[in-house]
Formats: structure tokens, sequence, C-alpha cells
């Protein structure tokens, strides 16, 4: 089965994931991002655009999934933002017509929230220590640029399941995805600080400068 986590960059994806990996025995998280870095890394800096553009990022991210899908005996979890329906097709749209079980969930949130999340998120606390609290957030500026076509194209039916996070936690969020997958997640028995600690762990191990 493949938990395809959709939403807003900035929506809660990424913590979301890693809440299910390590509550799911058994479950990977394959992180299509990482495919489009490595497209980024080996492309001449001033051709660098949305890595989702490139049809090698959609062809590599369907062949890994399928692997994963194919080989891997449990449950796989990919992290990602994809609102043009023309790319949902070609990644998550040809997994399905593969075969594959893919459980499609779109994170949502008011727009203050999305922009709350992005403020207070890892890399933009560490950007702002290391550069000051005027410097460049390239990355965080290009999540609020997408954020109204994000929030706009995934309430669109194509895009269900759509599951409302503002008054959720990242746990609650991990448990009603599970639920609705039929699957089963061991108990939380983090505590508030813990919580907080693996969150603003996870958030610093996915800071990227690019």
């Amino acid at each position: 089965m493949l938990l395809w986590l959709n939403g807003p960059f900035g929506g809660g994806k990424t913590q979301t994931a890693h809440e299910i990996r390590r509550r799911l025995p058994g479950s990977v998280i394959c992180d299509p991002e990482e495919v489009g870095f490595g497209l980024h890394r080996m492309t001449p800096r001033p051709l660098r655009a949305d890595f989702q553009d490139l049809p090698a990022w959609r062809q590599s991210v369907y062949e890994v999934l399928d692997l994963a899908l194919t080989k891997h005996p449990g449950p796989v979890i990919a992290p990602m933002t994809v609102v043009e329906p023309g790319y949902f097709q070609e990644t998550v749209g040809r997994l399905r017509e593969r075969g594959h079980d893919v459980r499609h969930f779109a994170l949502l949130a008011e727009r203050e929230t999305v922009l709350r999340r992005l403020r207070e998120r890892g890399f933009g606390h560490v950007a702002r220590v290391l550069g000051g609290k005027d410097a460049p957030l390239r990355r965080e500026s290009f999540a609020v640029a997408k954020l109204d076509l994000c929030l706009e194209r995934l309430r669109g039916a194509e895009f269900a399941e759509q599951v409302w996070t503002d008054h959720r936690s990242v746990p609650r969020v991990a448990e009603h995805i599970a639920t609705a997958s039929g699957l089963t997640l061991t108990p939380n028995t983090d505590g508030p600080l813990r919580a907080r600690v693996r969150r603003a762990w996870t958030g610093v191990k996915h800071i990227r400068f690019l």
C-alpha cells in the first residue's frame, strides 16, 4: 500500500509521514522530493526551476515507487505536494493503473494556519540564526508563492481525500489517515515535551540549503 500525503508546502506532510512511519511497523518513507533535489544538483544553477516540470522527475518517482511497492513488504509513505492534474496522473494515476493500492490524502489548513507553520518550522529558524532575521528564505518564499494555488487546487475532487488539520495534532492526523486506510498504528506514548523535541528534530533533518 502507498500512502501519498499531499498538501501545501508547510502543511504538515513530512511530520505526519514520520509520525506514521514510527508507529507503523514495517513502513518506509520514500520521499519524491529527494529525486527533485538530485536533479537540481546536476543542473546548472541558472537553469534550475520547479523540478516537477521535468519529465525525468515524474518518471523517476513512478519507477522508484513502483519498485518499492513491488518489492517492499510493508506500507510505503510518500510525502509530496503535487497540484498539477497532469503530473498527478503521471505519478499517482500511473501507480494505480499499475495495480498498486494507493491511498491519497491532501492535508489542508486555512491560509493563516499554513503561514504560521511556515514561519515556525525548523529551517526558517535556523536560517535566521545563521543569516540574521532578514535573511532571505528562498524555500519559504517559494512555499508562500505557491500557497494559494495549492489550497485552491487541492480542494478538487481529483485530489480527495482532503484532511483538514487546523485543529488536529500531528498524531491525530496520522491516526485519521491510518484508520481511513485500514491500518493500525501503535499507541502514541510521547509526552508533550518529547513530541516537541521529536518534531523539531524532524524539521532540522529536513532543512535544505540549495
